[in-house]
């Protein structure tokens, strides 16, 4: 019974420092760059899109078609490093937990 209790007890800690995590997260900034810095996405730990900002060399007609390809790599670069780091967080979070082998938080 005494371990349901200091089981229960650390559930409730991780649900409040889980809480926490997420607002720390969407105030996070992560940038993305594609083109060799030609466009640079930003977004929260959360994935939203925070800023875009294109060098002004690609602005021309002839370009559409690579500027709209360096965008999308760049957000996906941005959103790939935001979701490293909230695993990362997550991983420090949770670690000491014991948890049965595969499981993840959340679940």
């Amino acid at each position: 019974m005494k371990d349901i209790m200091g089981m229960m007890k650390k559930a409730q800690e991780l649900q409040s420092r889980m809480a926490d995590m997420q607002t720390e997260l969407g105030n996070l900034e992560m940038e993305g760059r594609a083109g060799g810095g030609l466009v640079t996405v930003t977004l929260t730990g959360k994935g939203d899109l925070r800023g875009l900002k294109i060098d002004p060399s690609l602005f021309k007609e002839d370009e559409v078609e690579v500027l709209e390809d360096l965008i999308v790599a760049a957000h996906a670069d941005a959103k790939s490093r935001a979701e490293a780091e909230a695993a990362r967080r997550m991983q420090e979070m949770t670690a000491g937990l014991p948890l049965p082998p595969g499981m993840k938080f959340p679940f």
